[in-house]
């Protein structure tokens, strides 16, 4: 039993106290992570465009349950990386990755749509980072004082 709290005390301990190449790769995989579940829950689909009727019907394939699944996941990973980690890198490493997706998504429509979509990458960005600030300094409200 005494080993099991150890190896979760690892995963939940925070960063400043292990080396600077857990550290590294810790925040790596976050990022990988952030990146990976905008990419599952946000599929980019770019062969709707041949058939598009509208300017406006030229959208990824978003649907209302993956947005959820991927702020459930941002705000997860938010708070794990605000709990073992100061809360500037949950900004970093939660809502960076999936803003440059979104960034490289929305660029790659055509020109018709263009007025439109740097409004829209703005504000989705600055709900990601709001969400990931909150769920941070959430995560890091949760440590003992021995852990701080």
């Amino acid at each position: 039993m005494a080993h099991t709290d150890a190896k979760v005390a690892g995963l939940l301990g925070p960063l400043s106290t292990r080396s600077a190449a857990e550290r590294w790769l810790t925040r790596l995989a976050a990022a990988l992570v952030s990146a990976g579940a905008y990419l599952l829950f946000i599929p980019w689909d770019t062969r709707n465009r041949a058939t598009a009727a509208h300017p406006y019907d030229e959208t990824t394939p978003v649907t209302g349950l993956g947005v959820v699944l991927l702020g459930v996941a941002l705000v997860l990973l938010a708070a794990y990386i605000g709990h073992r980690d100061h809360v500037a890198w949950a900004l970093l490493l939660v809502a960076v990755p999936p803003s440059i997706l979104m960034f490289v998504s929305f660029s790659s429509h055509p020109e018709q749509d263009v007025s439109l979509w740097p409004l829209a990458w703005a504000f989705f960005t600055a709900i990601m980072a709001g969400a990931a600030l909150v769920a941070a300094l959430v995560g890091g409200g949760l440590r003992t004082r021995t852990e701080a």
